[in-house]
C-alpha cells in the first residue's frame, strides 16, 4: 500500500551548482522518481544574491512559484522582475533564466515532467 509522503524541504540534501553558466544555486529534488511520482518532479531552488541559473531552453514546460526573494526572469525576449508570491509559466523551447536581484536568498519551486532529467 502506498502512503502520503511528508517532510520538510530543508531535510533534503541540496545539490550545489556553481560553474561557467550557473552561479551559486542549490537544487533540492523534493518529489520525483525516488518517491515513485508517476508524472512530475518538484524541485526547490535556492539562489544566493547575485546568483543565476543558466540561460537555456528544452522541450518541456516549467511551472514555477517564487517562494521567497526577488528575481529577474528571462522570458525569451526580455527580463521581467518577479517577487515572492509570483508564478511563472515557461513553455517548451523558450529560452529562460532566473537571476537573484535581491539582497536575500531567492527560493522557487519548479515543477517539470518526470520525463525530464532529475539531476
Amino acid at each position: 500500500m502506498k502512503k502520503v509522503i511528508t517532510d520538510n524541504a530543508k531535510n533534503v540534501a541540496p545539490i550545489l551548482i556553481n560553474n561557467e553558466t550557473v552561479k551559486n544555486v542549490e537544487k533540492r529534488i523534493l518529489i520525483g522518481s525516488k518517491q515513485e511520482a508517476p508524472n512530475f518532479v518538484m524541485r526547490l531552488f535556492t539562489v544566493k544574491p547575485g546568483g543565476h541559473s543558466p540561460k537555456h531552453s528544452h522541450n518541456w514546460e516549467h511551472e514555477v512559484f517564487i517562494v521567497k526573494g526577488k528575481a529577474e526572469v528571462f522570458n525569451g525576449e526580455e527580463y521581467i522582475v518577479v517577487e515572492e508570491g509570483s508564478y511563472v509559466f515557461v513553455p517548451p523551447e523558450i529560452e529562460h533564466q532566473f537571476k537573484n536581484v535581491g539582497k536575500t536568498d531567492l527560493e522557487f519551486i519548479c515543477v517539470i515532467p518526470n520525463t525530464a532529467d532529475e539531476e
